[in-house]
């Protein structure tokens, strides 16, 4: 389809502005990558509205295109529409996630809305719809590709999904429905940051007994967090990096106390408040589903997804629970034991949540002599990424070079580009790293721009972004890993190979673009190489001495990765559980939110509920990102990669054919074709469960 231009003299005239909008201009960048450093706030509204009247008059052309609809003209031009209004969009959003401020989260409440005005207009179009449902109906007459059957499939799809086939009074209810529900899951996650930013405690230099028994680096990461804060003295924050170590190493419950609580209650009541925001989500989430003629939001949600209806979702959930639950009582009845047997409280005291992370790390070290103490030296963050791109490197043959000449977006983020063997780039990475006030928590992958093919049949390469939080440098020491956050850096490594393997022609169908309950399988899989000890070999290096991590202690991690994992699986499996509770809900939610989720994940409870708390409103995931009825997804995928693993276990774990096999039927393939058809392509069979219950090893 030929696209409108609109000049830049033109498009400056509609919104009266004399300066140049660097938004839209080409910039003399490599690869076309964002040209961060010219971009200002005031930049991305102008910008969008111009680039919104420019998607306008392409949608226009094929409403009105008097030729009989084809699969180029009417889907493929639906396809490539709007190619710069999704870039500048796809920057705003990802700024707005990592380097946001006051006045961006305010912007980006006035954009939401022209965004999902635009999307409705487009999909609730009637002759639109009409043109691709004319394709749709000719489909077997036209011998399309395997990915052109999937895109007019997935075309088709979100049209009638989106409301196209309502009357015109359900179109408006809908387009008021997602509106508001668009603008609410953006505020969800807003409230979130501002909660998390919102509290800290500081240990003066008066009370320096109190973290007189934390580790060196526990101590320096705190008195450089006060000194960033313009503290003196030891400042701990709810940043996972903060936190967590603070509650490991630290035997002072009321601290603890004090921070546990703070956390588990983000957003529940006070400035930040969530609990009307849930209640009004789930509920235009509801309405949305019954005016699409589904019982649920499960339900509409499900039908695209592999477990496919409410009772998989629930049976899976079930036959996990009800495998691991007295496993997970016994491992939480062991710590009890322990800790009161060790005497630091006394024993008589009552295990608490807050308990749970020094006791653990205690008897882990005591029992499997490991602990993060002794691991952290051995990952430092630069020599862990270069281990884990020589893994990349061995089982897909691709390299990463560091380029200083494209801009990053923040002074934290390295950028690398990716090659083949034979020099050929496949791609760009940003990697960001490090928390800070204006960015969001955990972890997460996503791109500016995704694999491609233009409309004069261009290679478009894709620019990925993988952004964590994990323990920053300090003034004395490098940045050191947690075990944990060295998974972490696997699982979203896994995302970010997902998205730069991509083939294909079409961005929609391209990377990651897959079922929810499909997408974690590139990520989770890529985490049983963190107790490899061929790999160990390679990751694990002190980062003072340069000696490669003890055989000894190589073998106490592996002895110990099943260390907790009915105890982790049942946590996991109670966040699963809410979250398909206040999805298949079918009366508008009004109960209270904290005892709404007491109900729902009452069968996974293995340590003490705290009354006050609440994991629902900081539930990003669900709330504010895109998991909502697909949280189980995250064991979805573990029963797949726990299978798909024996393939390289079988064969050896750096193996380039059983590699190239999994990046030939699943990386590369994105959402051509369905994701069962896929993995069976693969592994030769279908998935059990059975894998991953007996990957756990439990009662041995």
């Amino acid at each position: 389809m030929k696209k409108v231009i609109v000049t830049l003299m033109t498009a400056l005239a509609l919104v009266g502005c004399d300066a140049k909008n660097p938004l839209l201009e080409t910039a003399a960048t490599p690869f076309d990558t964002p040209a961060f450093s010219q971009y200002e706030l005031a930049h991305f509204k102008p910008a969008l509205e111009i680039a919104l009247q420019e998607a306008r008059e392409e949608l226009a052309a094929v409403v009105n295109n008097p030729e009989a609809p084809t699969f180029e003209n009417t889907v493929v031009a639906i396809e490539r529409g709007g190619a710069n209004l999704n870039r500048i969009a796809n920057i705003f959003f990802n700024l707005n996630m990592t380097v946001t401020s006051d006045e961006m989260q305010a912007l980006a409440q006035e954009i939401q809305p022209m965004l999902v005005e635009f999307s409705n207009d487009m999909m609730l179009n009637e002759t639109l719809y009409e043109r691709v449902r004319t394709v749709w109906e000719n489909r077997e007459a036209l011998e399309l590709d395997t990915e052109s059957e999937m895109l007019l499939t997935k075309t088709y799809k979100n049209f009638v999904r989106s409301g196209a086939g309502l009357n015109d009074e359900d179109k408006q209810t809908y387009r008021e429905l997602s509106t508001e529900l668009s603008g609410l899951t953006l505020k969800f996650g807003q409230n979130v940051l501002a909660a998390t930013n919102a509290f800290h405690i500081n240990i003066p230099e008066a009370d320096s007994a109190k973290v007189a028994e934390l580790p060196a680096y526990v101590r320096e990461a705190m008195a450089s967090e006060a000194k960033a804060k313009g503290e003196t003295g030891w400042t701990v924050t709810l940043q996972y990096a903060s936190m967590l170590p603070f509650m490991t190493y630290s035997t002072d419950r009321e601290l603890k106390e004090q921070l546990y609580r703070a956390n588990a209650s983000r957003c529940l009541g006070g400035e930040y408040d969530n609990t009307a925001i849930i209640q009004r989500i789930a509920t235009l989430r509801l309405q949305l589903a019954n005016l699409l003629g589904y019982k649920t939001y499960a339900d509409y949600v499900l039908e695209e997804r592999m477990a496919e209806t409410i009772e998989g979702v629930n049976n899976l959930l079930d036959e996990l629970l009800v495998s691991t639950k007295e496993y997970a009582d016994a491992e939480v009845e062991a710590i009890e034991k322990y800790a009161r047997k060790s005497g630091v409280y006394g024993n008589d005291f009552e295990l608490q949540p807050w308990d749970w992370a020094y006791f653990s790390e205690k008897y882990k070290n005591e029992y499997y002599n490991v602990s993060e103490e002794q691991t952290k030296p051995y990952f430092e963050l630069e020599h862990t990424k270069q281990a884990i791109f020589g893994l990349a490197e061995k089982l897909y043959g691709i390299r990463f070079i560091k380029r200083t000449d494209i801009e990053p977006y923040h002074p934290d983020v390295v950028v690398y580009e990716v090659t083949e063997a034979d020099g050929s780039t496949i791609g760009i990475l940003y990697m960001d790293f490090f928390p800070r006030e204006s960015k969001r928590g955990g972890a997460w992958m996503t791109s500016f721009r995704d694999k491609a093919v233009d409309a004069e049949g261009r290679e478009i390469i894709p620019l990925i972004s993988m952004c964590g939080n994990f323990t920053k440098p300090t003034e004395n020491t490098p940045s050191l890993l947690t075990f944990d956050e060295f998974e972490t850096f696997l699982h979203e490594f896994g995302h970010c190979l997902h998205g730069l393997l991509a083939e294909g022609t079409y961005e929609s169908l391209s990377g990651t673009a897959v079922y929810r309950d499909f997408v974690e399988l590139p990520s989770q899989i890529m985490e049983n190489w963190a107790t490899e000890s061929e790999f160990l070999d390679m990751a694990a290096v002190h980062y003072q001495t340069g000696e490669k991590m003890p055989r000894q202690m190589v073998d106490n991690i592996i002895a110990a990765k099943n260390y907790l994992a009915a105890y982790g699986n049942v946590r996991q499996l109670s966040f699963g559980m809410a979250d398909m509770a206040y999805h298949s809900i079918t009366e508008p939610l009004t109960e209270d939110v904290e005892q709404f989720e007491i109900k729902a994940t009452a069968p996974t409870q293995v340590l003490p509920r705290v009354a006050g708390t609440s994991s629902s409103t900081s539930f990003s995931h669900i709330f504010s990102g895109g998991y909502a009825a697909g949280y189980y997804s995250y064991k979805w995928a573990e029963v797949l990669e726990a299978d798909a693993f024996e393939m390289f276990k079988q064969e050896g774990i750096f193996n380039r054919e059983v590699a190239e096999s999994f990046r030939r039927n699943v990386l590369s393939q994105g959402g051509h074709e369905h994701p069962m058809t896929l993995y069976v392509r693969f592994r030769g069979h279908k998935p059990q469960v059975s894998a991953l219950i007996d990957r756990m090893n439990l009662g041995k």
